[in-house]
């Protein structure tokens, strides 16, 4: 792939998002951190708010209801914080702070972020990659959109 320059990257999961600016050309790659964000993984004490609950007994049946099961929810912030994160892009393409987007998250964060993309945003969305790569170093994430293999993630 290659990418113009002052192509946005954005590299994100649950947890982090990465932006980065390719400041070389389409020939040479050259990514450079703008800005990141990071979400505390908060410990269940300060998340939960009840036990969970229960669900009623089948009708007629005689039988006792069952423990309704209790809600990830650290997997309901990290779905928070990738819809937050598509708010941010939105208005970033609203207001013309990229022209070219490439996107790298995992597949549950890409299912996040694709349904709230902005017109704006899907028209300059120049590739995607469903790949975990926040911690990876950014010469790792250059070879990935070039499309040379690198490590096993």
């Amino acid at each position: 792939m290659t990418l113009a320059p002052n192509t946005l990257v954005l590299v994100a999961d649950g947890r982090k998002a990465l932006f980065l600016r390719n400041q070389g050309d389409a020939r040479q790659i050259d990514l450079r951190t703008t800005s990141h964000q990071e979400r505390e993984d908060r410990k269940d004490s300060d998340i939960k708010t009840d036990a969970s609950g229960q669900s009623p007994a089948p009708a007629g049946t005689g039988l006792p209801g069952g423990t309704m099961g209790e809600p990830d929810f650290h997997q309901q912030e990290e779905d928070r914080f990738a819809r937050d994160l598509a708010e941010k892009i939105n208005a970033m393409a609203l207001a013309g702070k990229f022209d070219a987007l490439v996107v790298v998250a995992p597949a549950r964060t890409m299912g996040e972020l694709r349904p709230l993309w902005h017109k704006e945003v899907s028209t300059r969305l120049v590739g995607e990659h469903v790949k975990e790569m926040t911690d990876r170093p950014v010469a790792d994430i250059e070879a990935l959109l070039v499309g040379e293999a690198g490590p096993p993630s």
